[in-house]
């Protein structure tokens, strides 16, 4: 039952006040045919109006079934019109760009039914107004007759208590209009059909009960329905259900429309793309330079390790230092009127002495193997490699089959004549070498990879392979050539590649002063990886000797050849490298082995005879068979007297000569004599000199001078033995500058925390390289999107433009729905969804144009540069990201078109064309 109770109702427009309805009173049962009657202005559709919650009444009351409409506010008026009120206009009132089903489902969306009991329902309406075939067909698809009786479905598919019909037949011919009638008739069998018409004919046909209008005020009512107000109960104020359109109608919604309008639509996608194009390619640019910088810089940081040896000099210091002392030299404190001493040499002697420090590898090694460590935050791809100093030998026979040490010591000119020029400016060369983490024997270890590999991605980035293949046992190396393929011709030299007595020869002519012309050798690939190497561990230069003790046959070439032929490791070159650029130099040597090479040696040195017997006696010297810390000074002169007494005739003769040119070194004729004695009488009169009983200082002499037999460690060392937690150098690899600045700090924390002797100091080789270059590309790509920002702030505000066009087109629409029972808000949901979809389709536009742009961008960089290592792309996070910006941006530009659709009055909106 709706009750209508003084219902009254007034227009004001300026000064004019229209009262539309004046205290209308009117009860309508539940299952009834009225129309309502009377002249344009009578007041019969603000009357359908009221009824249909689309118009407030200024006073009175609307009750529902017991319930008072008195206090309804907006969101109670929505679900009112949803679940109560059905809809049937003059002019159909459909969306066009929806189909059939879908201008029914509508009503069934808002109320919050699942997709399939809402097709099932939309379905079933449209076949009992006899359109059970046409669901898929657009509106404008269809005779006005047929749009009708869609919208008669639509009306009825949420099953309301009360159907509203505004001039039904008003746009009808006879005949559609009948069909029409009789199809209301029929629904208003089990409910509340209210029609208001011109048409009396109609009315007085279909109606059964006419209720007649004039100025506001009900003249005429055929059929009152009077109930006696006793037995009603009192009106209570309540919801009638929840009304609520989901996102995913409104994107549908929105879709719809700008498919009808596809033209304009990619067109504004497209202007609002142009903001997006250019800040992505700015990006892809930026980042394209950013890629190769982080390149640049990985291969820097390969080349240029965290060097920290167990003894550093801070060479930065020293340069520092240096520089000083120039700009000092310059700029004197004193007038040129004196001689002046210059202090310069002395200062820098002392700066290089302060400037070696001991660092203490033990301890820095533990903190690096604690996974938990700060530092390996910062450790790059390639990792930390520990270098341990493992001693051996390595010989080769030169083209005439003469055995040559790569050290050099085989060469004449440089075992003879140490005070040569070429003898000095090696040995300085072999210091720096070894200073820098080195090898002077011609042999680098190379950087081991991860895992198994046992050489790093990092070598061969930095070299070529030209020839074989590189190390993949323990026992073969690469030769490694130069940028230009060449290796230095001392080096080749000493590796027995060309013959040592040429170079001999040469050597012996710069040392007379002369100059040399070497001829310039070369060798195929195949021929140089034929050339083998014979490696000879430090503990097998120990052979035992019948006393029980060890000794030292290095100098004894036959042994050394027997050594060579049975126990040397042989080593054969897998394959020939060159360097790439000269500013990538990883390999420090002209041959390089792996790590397990090193492991190798390591492993058998431990395992060898000298190394487990002096392990077995740690108190006792094998060499001397002497005690390594005697108690007292009576231990040491009978240790001395029993040393003494061990040695054989050479030996002996060996000693007492160096003694006795100790005490006579200044004497001429004695120097003559002992020249003239055989090893034979020196040995004796050395035995002669122990057997009288020397005074004890004399003994203790002898022996803090000639015999002292070192320290267990000392022997441990010479035999070849490596202390695995001891390394001699670390190597830390970083892939940026930053991680290096990181690296940097956390040994500066860790220093912090450190006692004085375990403080770790090294030399920053990189330290001077610029790392602001990144910070700068990145503040030029800012400027630069902050000027193309522009762009997407103009296409904002021409977005909500278009959205304002598209509120004014979807004017009607707006009164659909919100007959139906949309709210405000679902209202601006729907172009919100729409500035939605325009944002999503400018973003996407704006990437897939950018990423296009960029296939003949990047062939013109790749031209101009010279390099194909700058590539412009687009990260895919910034992708998304700039995806967001547009659809946030849009959003925004078209929230006031979207706030103002919401606030349309239905009424009105419904009338719009």
């Amino acid at each position: 039952m709706l009750q209508i109770e003084n219902i009254s109702k007034k227009y004001v427009t300026g000064d004019l006040v229209q009262q539309a309805l004046k205290n209308v009173s009117l009860t309508l049962r539940d299952n009834e045919f009225v129309a309502i009657l009377g002249p344009s202005g009578s007041g019969k559709t603000t009357l359908l109006n009221v009824i249909g919650g689309l118009d407030r009444y200024d006073s009175g009351d609307l009750i529902i079934n017991g319930i008072s409409t008195q206090k309804y506010k907006d969101r109670d008026w929505d679900s009112y019109r949803n679940h109560t009120i059905g809809f049937v206009f003059q002019s159909y009132n459909l969306i066009p760009h929806q189909t059939v089903l879908s201008n029914v489902e509508l009503a069934l969306t808002i109320s919050g039914i699942s997709k399939s009991e809402r097709r099932k329902r939309a379905k079933k309406a449209l076949e009992e107004v006899g359109l059970g075939d046409q669901i898929h067909k657009k509106p404008n698809q269809m005779s006005g007759g047929q749009m009708q009786r869609v919208a008669i479905a639509r009306a009825l598919v949420n099953n309301p208590d009360i159907l509203l019909a505004d001039e039904p037949t008003g746009a009808l011919d006879t005949e559609t209009s009948i069909q029409v009638m009789e199809l209301l008739k029929q629904v208003a069998k089990d409910r509340l059909v209210v029609m208001v018409t011109h048409n009396p004919e109609l009315a007085e046909e279909y109606a059964n009960r006419i209720v007649r209008l004039k100025d506001g005020e009900i003249t005429d009512d055929t059929n009152p329905y009077v109930v006696e107000k006793s037995k009603v109960e009192k009106p209570q104020h309540k919801n009638m259900g929840k009304s609520s359109m989901s996102i995913f109608t409104s994107l549908a919604l929105s879709f719809n429309n700008l498919k009808t309008k596809k033209g304009r639509t990619l067109l504004t996608s497209f202007a609002g793309s142009i903001g997006i194009i250019g800040i992505a390619l700015i990006l892809a640019l930026s980042n394209g330079v950013n890629n190769y910088i982080a390149d640049v810089q990985k291969d820097t940081m390969t080349s240029y390790p965290i060097t920290i040896n167990a003894q550093d000099m801070d060479l930065t210091s020293v340069m520092n230092d240096g520089q000083s002392a120039a700009v000092e030299k310059e700029n004197v404190d004193h007038k040129k009127d004196k001689v002046y001493s210059n202090t310069t040499d002395l200062e820098m002697t002392s700066s290089m002495t302060s400037s070696v420090s001991e660092n203490n590898l033990t301890k820095f090694k533990e903190y690096i193997d604690d996974k938990d460590s700060e530092i390996n935050k910062y450790i790059g791809e390639n990792g930390v490699v520990y270098s341990y100093d493992t001693s051996f030998g390595v010989y080769s026979y030169d083209p005439n089959k003469k055995l040559v040490n790569s050290d050099g010591s085989s060469f004449k000119t440089e075992k003879d004549n140490s005070n040569s020029t070429f003898s000095q400016m090696t040995s300085m060369s072999s210091q720096m070498t070894s200073m820098m983490g080195g090898s002077k024997n011609g042999f680098s270890e190379l950087m081991p990879g991860k895992g198994d590999n046992l050489v790093s991605g990092a070598v061969k980035e930095n070299y070529d392979l030209l020839y074989g293949h590189y190390p993949e046992k323990y026992n073969e190396v690469v030769l490694v050539l130069d940028t230009n393929n060449e290796i230095r011709s001392t080096d080749l030299y000493k590796l027995g590649l060309l013959p040592a007595n040429e170079y001999e020869k040469y050597m012996d002519e710069i040392n007379k002063g002369k100059k040399v012309n070497p001829d310039t050798s070369k060798w195929s690939y195949e021929d140089a990886c034929k050339h083998s190497f014979y490696l000879i561990p430090a503990c097998d230069y120990y052979e035992k000797t019948s006393n029980g003790t060890y000794k030292n046959i290095s100098d004894d070439d036959q042994k050394m050849n027997k050594i060579l032929k049975n126990n040397a490791i042989k080593l054969k070159i897998s394959g020939v490298i060159r360097l790439k650029d000269s500013d990538n130099r990883i390999i420090s040597q002209p041959v390089g082995y792996t790590q397990a090479l090193t492991k190798y040696i390591i492993d058998y040195t431990n395992k060898s005879d000298v190394v487990k017997a002096q392990k077995k006696s740690k108190d006792i010297n094998i060499l001397s068979n002497m005690r390594f810390a005697p108690d007292g000074k009576k231990e040491k002169i009978a240790d001395a007297k029993k040393y003494l007494n061990g040695l054989g005739v050479s030996e002996k003769a060996k000693l007492c000569k160096n003694i006795m040119n100790s005490v006579y070194g200044n004497d001429k004729q004695m120097q003559s004599q002992l020249a003239n004695l055989t090893e034979e009488q020196l040995a004796s009169s050395l035995d002669q000199f122990v057997k009288n009983n020397p005074d004890d200082k004399i003994m203790l002499n002898i022996y803090d001078t000639y015999i002292s037999p070192g320290s267990y460690d000392d022997n441990m060392k010479e035999f070849g033995v490596v202390d695995l937690s001891t390394p001699s150098s670390i190597n830390i690899y970083v892939d940026s500058f930053e991680d290096k600045d990181g690296i940097r700090t956390a040994v500066d924390n860790y220093n912090n925390g450190a006692r004085e002797k375990d403080k770790i100091s090294y030399t920053d080789y990189v330290a001077l390289l610029m790392s602001s270059v990144t910070t700068i590309i990145n503040v030029i790509s800012y400027i630069l999107i902050a000027f193309v920002a522009v762009s997407l702030i103009v296409s904002s505000i021409m977005i909500g433009i278009i959205t304002y066009i598209s509120v004014l087109e979807r004017t009607k629409e707006i009164g659909i729905l919100r007959a139906i029972g949309a709210s405000k808000r679902n209202i601006s949901q729907v172009f919100n969804a729409e500035t939605f979809i325009i944002g999503l389709c400018s973003g996407i536009i704006g990437i897939g144009l950018s990423e296009l742009i960029l296939i003949p961008s990047n062939a013109i960089i790749h031209s101009l540069m010279g390099t194909t290592d700058v590539n412009a792309t687009i990260p895919i996070v910034a992708g998304i990201v700039l995806v967001v910006i547009s659809v946030l941006l849009t959003l925004i530009g078209g929230l006031i078109p979207a706030k103002k659709a919401a606030k349309k009055d239905p009424v009105i909106a419904l009338r719009s064309e």
